[in-house]
Order: structure tokens, then sequence, then C-alpha cells
């Protein structure tokens, strides 16, 4: 544990457990961003009009959230990281939104044991930050499973 009275800058507000999650939560969101957008690049075929976009729009959110949690990680004297989490662009259309439905699962997965670590920790903003965006994590994952429902259809 950590003992937020000897705390100097932010540096001890945080346990290393919770500061190493951030590092793989930002990891995991510049693979995403990254993923997302040659996503929106090599997506084709008809079905391009109507998602391609949406890839992109995506990509922008998750480097804002890698943007994000690297501020609440400088605060805390963490040094974010620079390196993606393994990035799965996918060759055929259906296998990227397979890649990204798992990857938004593992997002709301890491992103709940945040926010129960940052409770635990008493640390109300860090929560916060992280239940604003397992929403948006959320609404990706509905995107992507909406997506290949309509494939089915």
């Amino acid at each position: 544990m950590f003992d937020r009275r000897s705390a100097k800058g932010g540096s001890n507000l945080a346990s290393e457990k919770l500061k190493r999650m951030l590092n793989e939560a930002i990891a995991r969101e510049i693979q995403v961003s990254v993923q997302y957008m040659w996503q929106h690049v090599q997506w084709a075929g008809v079905d391009h009009f109507a998602a391609s976009d949406k890839f992109k729009e995506i990509a922008v959110e998750e480097m804002k959230h890698a943007e994000r949690i690297a501020e609440r990680l400088w605060y805390f004297g963490g040094v974010p990281t620079t390196k993606p989490a393994p990035i799965k662009v996918g060759g055929e259309l259906w296998e990227m939104v397979d890649n990204d439905i798992e990857a938004e699962l593992e997002a709301i997965d890491m992103y709940k044991k945040i926010q129960k670590l940052a409770h635990a920790e008493d640390d109300p903003t860090t929560r916060l930050i992280f239940m604003e965006i397992l929403e948006d994590e959320e609404d990706h994952h509905d995107f992507f499973i909406s997506l290949k429902e309509g494939k089915k259809k």
C-alpha cells in the first residue's frame, strides 16, 4: 500500500499496481487507435461507406482516451508508455470486426478492474475517468456487434 501523507506532488497518490494498470490501459488505447485507423483505411467494398467513417471516429476517441489516462498517470509520477499492445488489423473485413469485438471486451474487463482498484485506493477521480471511458468502450463494442449482426442479415 502507499501513504498519502508523505506524498510529494502526485507520486505517492497511487499504488504501483494502479500505475502499472494505467500504463497497460494506455498501451491498449494506442493499440486500438492504430488498429481502427488502419481498418478505416483498408475497409473496402459496399460496406465501406456505411462503416469506414465510424472506424475513424472511434480511432480518434481511443487516442483521446490514451491522452486522458496518460495525464492521470503523469500526475501520479508515472511515465506513460509509447508502445502499443499488439495490433490486430485483420485481413478480411469480418476478421477485423472480430478483432475489434475482442479488443473492446478486453478493455471493458480491464477498465472495470481499474475502477475497483481506484475505489479501493480511495481515488474517485481515476474511478470517474474510467467510468466515462468505459461508457465509450461499451458504445464501441455495441457498434462492432451491430456491424457483425448486420452482416448476418
